[in-house]
């Protein structure tokens, strides 16, 4: 007899259609279409903002990689996410891994909030965040237009800010350069 084998999860996430993004979050994979319009615009402005200044040196310090989408497994193959925006101290990974896998432990990362995602960017992903040692969390919200800021203390996730509208963005790790929020909804 001839046992038919069952496809990994892994395997099942790189089967996803081109027009899905695929995560395994304890266990279970989950596949979303690509991020509408609103979103996609918050998370390019974002990225635009806090790049030049923090990946460039333009502005501001330099010494981060800060990545759209990337894949990060911090088991590989196992527990994967794909959060909007990534960023690395230099410093804890001096170069951009050659393949699509990210295995370093971002310092920073941010999910932009989807009436679909927001159950699984709260409720799921935080916790694991935190499990596995992410410094900094951004949640944006489009929608709300709204950004809260939480780091890890002992474990577990201090709100360090919440901002509305046009307040003006000055969050670690990113509290050198100053911003308006309502740039992510223009």
């Amino acid at each position: 007899m001839n046992a038919i084998l069952k496809p990994t999860l892994y395997e099942q996430l790189l089967d996803l259609p081109d027009a899905m993004t695929g995560e395994i979050l304890n266990g279970e994979l989950y596949a979303m279409p690509r991020p509408s319009g609103r979103h996609a615009g918050a998370s390019s402005v974002l990225g635009m903002r806090i790049g030049p200044p923090f990946r460039l040196g333009e502005g501001g310090p330099g010494g981060w990689w800060i990545i759209d989408g990337p894949e990060i497994h911090f088991i590989r193959n196992q527990e994967v996410a794909v959060p909007d925006l990534a960023g690395w101290r230099r410093e804890r990974m001096p170069s951009i891994p050659e393949g699509h896998r990210f295995e370093i432990v971002p310092d920073w990362m941010c999910e932009i909030l989807s009436p679909s995602t927001v159950k699984k960017d709260r409720v799921v992903k935080l916790p694991m965040y935190a499990r596995y040692g992410v410094q900094h969390v951004w949640i944006v919200d489009p929608l709300a237009q709204t950004l809260e800021a939480f780091e890890l203390q002992q474990g577990r996730w201090l709100l360090i800010a919440t901002l509305k509208d046009d307040d003006k963005v000055a969050v670690p790790p990113f509290d050198a350069v100053e911003f308006s929020l309502a740039d992510l909804w223009a």
